[in-house]
């Protein structure tokens, strides 16, 4: 079968690659949905990521797709687990699987599971789903879910994961920082939640789709980056405060979600909250990087700092909860078809600069 085989740092390749036979426990699963994802495309750009995958190794990590194979394992350890398989059914499958025995998953945090396993290879025609996935990890999709949306419920995951651990609620003002997927699912969820959104991102489509999503305001940050200024500027930019924050701009919001993942804007993301307010710094940053914090703003502001990753086998199933109740739809997300022969080509685009929300790929031809 065709797959996409990620070798390092921009390079990704279209191989053929054969059909291995299942282990005890695992299904095949014929993929009929891919996304692509911004880990992806900084997995491409850094050449690595420490904990999802190393190279040479299968690539992309969303999709949704059909049992198409079940390893026969009638009188294994697995079979209680196949058994609930039948060929045919309709699945969405996470991207990890905890152990479910650590002291992080005995105490409710699956996320940061000592020995949390990674799956790699949604831009193929097929994948085989370990054991402990099917186990642990891949869901049943009602009969009318579509594969498209269903795809979505990895990533809306960890923005369900984020949510919770700011405990939002209705009334607060959340700015979320970047109009790329997980901004615009924050957006999207926070709005379903009551609060008043504001965005500030790059892209006129992704700025448009934060609108519809139900961000009341929408700051556009120029090519230089510099969000602070492009929310100092804006026309509702509330009166300094000396005292408290010299020259800039007073913060006005409860919460502050940083969904970029640059040093520069985890620092922003910490001088926009209001005294007593919560930040999430929850885009990953490269390795070794560092951010300069003002303890003094900390301290005497009284801020809540927290830094969610991942999601738990909780978290993936309410977001699929999410999804089949009609709040999330790749309508909203998902701008562009591209076949998994050309894939290369789409990544290098996105590396140039392509503002595209979310591509599906075409698996099979």
């Amino acid at each position: 079968m065709k797959a996409a085989i990620f070798h390092g740092k921009g390079n990704i390749r279209i191989e053929e690659v054969p059909l291995l036979a299942l282990k005890p426990g695992e299904v095949r699963v014929q993929i009929a949905v891919a996304l692509t994802c911004g880990t992806d495309l900084k997995v491409l750009k850094r050449g690595y990521h420490a904990k999802m995958l190393t190279p040479p190794s299968p690539f992309g990590h969303e999709l949704a797709g059909t049992i198409a194979e079940i390893a026969p394992s009638a009188n294994g350890e697995h079979a209680s687990t196949t058994a609930q398989c039948q060929v045919g059914d309709r699945v969405v499958v996470a991207n990890s699987a905890p152990c479910g025995s650590c002291f992080y998953c005995k105490h409710h945090q699956e996320n940061l599971c000592e020995d949390l396993v990674f799956l790699n290879g949604a831009y193929a025609e097929s994948i085989a789903i370990p054991a402990r996935f099917v186990q642990k990890n891949m869901l049943r999709l009602n009969p009318e879910t579509p594969f498209e949306d269903a795809a979505l419920a990895e990533p809306l995951a960890c923005v369900v994961q984020g949510i919770e651990d700011l405990n939002l609620h209705k009334g607060q003002n959340v700015l979320v920082l970047g109009a790329g997927p997980i901004g615009l699912m924050f957006i999207a969820l926070a709005k379903k939640l009551g609060c008043h959104v504001s965005v500030a991102g790059r892209g006129q489509n992704r700025l448009r789709t934060a609108s519809h999503l139900g961000a009341e305001k929408v700051y556009e940050v120029g090519k230089d980056g510099n969000i602070l200024e492009a929310i100092a500027k804006s026309d509702d930019a509330h009166p300094s405060d000396p005292k408290a924050y010299g020259h800039s701009p007073a913060p006005k919001f409860d919460v502050v979600i940083e969904a970029i993942g640059k040093p520069e804007t985890w620092e922003a993301a910490i001088r926009l909250v209001r005294k007593g307010g919560a930040v999430n710094l929850f885009g990953g940053c490269p390795a070794g990087t560092t951010v300069a914090l003002d303890t003094h703003t900390i301290h005497y502001s009284n801020l809540k700092l927290l830094a969610s990753f991942h999601h738990t086998p909780r978290t993936f199933k309410r977001a699929l909860e999410f999804i089949e109740a009609g709040f999330i739809r790749a309508d909203d997300f998902v701008d562009g078809t591209w076949p998994l022969t050309k894939l290369p080509e789409l990544f290098a685009q996105m590396t140039a600069g392509n503002c595209a929300v979310k591509t599906l790929v075409q698996v099979r031809q």
